[in-house]
């Protein structure tokens, strides 16, 4: 759903400009409440791990396909917050080094996939998490409710904001009918990647899940006549997987993902391109700035082999991503940290 320039005029997208630079101001003062010793590593392979999956356009009709977005999987393991930003540096990555997403359109990118898609996805996810029996299942299963609204209601936003600022004449009703329609099946496919992601995560750290935290009550203990906390019954090895080993995984899973995997993803126009073509959404849209980007399209300039070309673009975007959003949670919880009220 990486919108191009030209498809939304200059007064929108400067408009969901501001409206994504307050989301993102909003999103830094709240990950530092997020952030701490567990989630502030995670986050920056969240973004990477993202980038990576999203490059794997997965068939959901005749010649269509989609991309997972990441927003509801970010927000489940590491804080809405902190998730909206592990998406924006995946689309600013995106927008700057492969052309994919236009730079004028940034804002609209990231209000789109980023801010809407982490608020509704989280927010019902909450809401089932507290309406379920307490347990990992819950979690999965809310994980996969959550992914599945979260990518109509961006495609939902998208028909709204082309309604206000489309640079074509198409009827909206026949827009957000193909939009919705389609990233309702798309839906389908963030569902199952959003929920087995979060099942692997929980299965082997259930204490690295945001969105799991405060599901198990701790045990109490009668002590002369008093309550007290029962000590933590020891975990089983899977659960003692340290955080630096699951962070190796994770970013070598990244890797593999985006530079060999890739080459098989589907090659027929995702949901929103899909719906451009047809409709004639498409007919203003305007080169991206980084065309001439040595990484434009997710090749990598004078390789002519076309996986090698691929998949060496895939292991640049997931390396770059990973250290930019390291950087930036690193900044984050270094804020936080440094702040008076907690250091004493």
């Amino acid at each position: 759903m990486h919108v191009p320039d030209g498809f939304i005029d200059a007064p929108t997208s400067a408009a969901t400009a501001v409206t994504a630079a307050g989301a993102l101001a909003v999103s830094l003062r709240g990950a530092r409440r997020e952030l701490d010793e567990r989630t502030a590593p995670l986050a920056g392979l969240v973004a990477a791990f993202i980038f990576a999956v999203q490059m794997l356009n997965f068939p959901v009709a005749a010649g269509t396909s989609g991309h997972l977005l990441g927003g509801a999987l970010a927000a489940i393991l590491v804080g809405p917050c902190t998730g909206v930003l592990c998406v924006s540096v995946v689309l600013l990555m995106q927008g700057i080094l492969f052309a994919d997403g236009g730079l004028t359109a940034l804002g609209v990118n990231i209000t789109d996939m980023a801010v809407v898609t982490t608020v509704v996805a989280y927010a019902v996810f909450r809401g089932l998490v507290k309406a379920l029996p307490r347990g990992r299942r819950s979690v999965t299963g809310a994980a996969f409710v959550a992914a599945l609204l979260s990518v109509p209601a961006a495609a939902g936003a998208f028909t709204l904001l082309y309604a206000v600022g489309g640079t074509t004449d198409v009827a909206i009703g026949k827009v957000a009918g193909a939009m919705i329609g389609v990233h309702v099946l798309i839906g389908v496919g963030e569902a199952a990647i959003t929920a087995l992601t979060v099942g692997a995560v929980i299965a082997v750290r259930p204490d690295l899940v945001y969105g799991a935290r405060g599901l198990r009550q701790g045990l109490k203990l009668r002590v002369h006549g008093e309550l007290v906390d029962a000590p933590e019954p020891t975990a089983p090895a899977a659960a003692r997987t340290s955080r630096r080993g699951l962070w190796i995984s994770g970013l070598a899973a990244s890797l593999v993902l985006g530079g060999f995997v890739s080459y098989y993803a589907s090659a027929s126009p995702d949901g929103l391109e899909k719906v451009a073509h047809d409709h004639g959404i498409d007919s203003k849209t305007r080169e991206h700035a980084s065309a001439g980007s040595p990484l434009a399209d997710y090749g990598v300039e004078d390789v002519s082999d076309a996986r090698l070309s691929g998949g060496l673009a895939g292991v640049i975007g997931v390396g770059t991503t990973v250290v930019a959003g390291s950087a930036v949670f690193w900044a984050v919880r270094r804020r936080r940290t440094g702040t008076p009220s907690e250091v004493r």
